[in-house]
């Protein structure tokens, strides 16, 4: 509940300026009840974090494909319609990234963007061995790309203040991102 709590006043508010008070509030229940759950701010933070990472590789677990390109989709996809279904989770997750040192939070973040590279890098190289996109292929430079692209994605979506176009807009880059590795859509 708080997890949702969070993430639901981070689709319009930044991350920075919730207080333990407002996440009580949206939850309807007093800080001190917060605080009975968690030792801190930090420990909510941490719980959102692992909410996401796990919610996050778990649906990319289970977006497979009959091919490694067409598993690259469905977890393209899958990551997509994370983002618009959470669309405060984009916000929180660069928010981490911003903090000076490792932070808890920030090192979850960390945790899993490589968590998810490395299967980004797994599906590529199986890729390439199949024959389905170019032997010549820098398959960690490709991962890089596969997750900026989300990236990007994102913070265009939040610039803009609309999160409903990116499905559509993201097929289209999913689209040149396969041209670029010489694959057959």
């Amino acid at each position: 509940m708080t997890v949702e709590a969070v993430i639901a006043l981070t689709a319009k508010t930044n991350p920075t300026d919730i207080t333990t008070a407002q996440i009580a509030a949206h939850m309807g229940v007093s800080q001190g009840a917060l605080f009975r759950h968690f030792a801190d701010k930090q420990a909510v933070w941490a719980a959102v974090m692992d909410w996401t990472a796990d919610t996050l590789l778990a649906r990319f677990d289970a977006a497979t494909g009959a091919t490694p390109i067409d598993s690259l989709r469905a977890i393209f996809t899958t990551h997509i319609e994370f983002v618009v279904e959470h669309v405060g989770v984009p916000r929180i997750l660069f928010g981490e990234l911003q903090r000076d040192g490792d932070a808890p939070g920030k090192a979850r973040v960390r945790a899993l963007m490589a968590g998810y590279r490395d299967r980004v890098i797994s599906l590529l190289d199986q890729a390439k061995t199949q024959g389905l996109i170019k032997e010549t292929t820098d398959c960690p430079a490709a991962a890089t790309m596969f997750l900026g692209m989300v990236q990007g994605l994102a913070m265009q979506a939040m610039a803009a203040d609309d999160f409903d176009s990116m499905p559509a807009v993201s097929l289209r880059l999913f689209d040149l991102f396969l041209h670029a590795l010489g694959a057959a859509r």
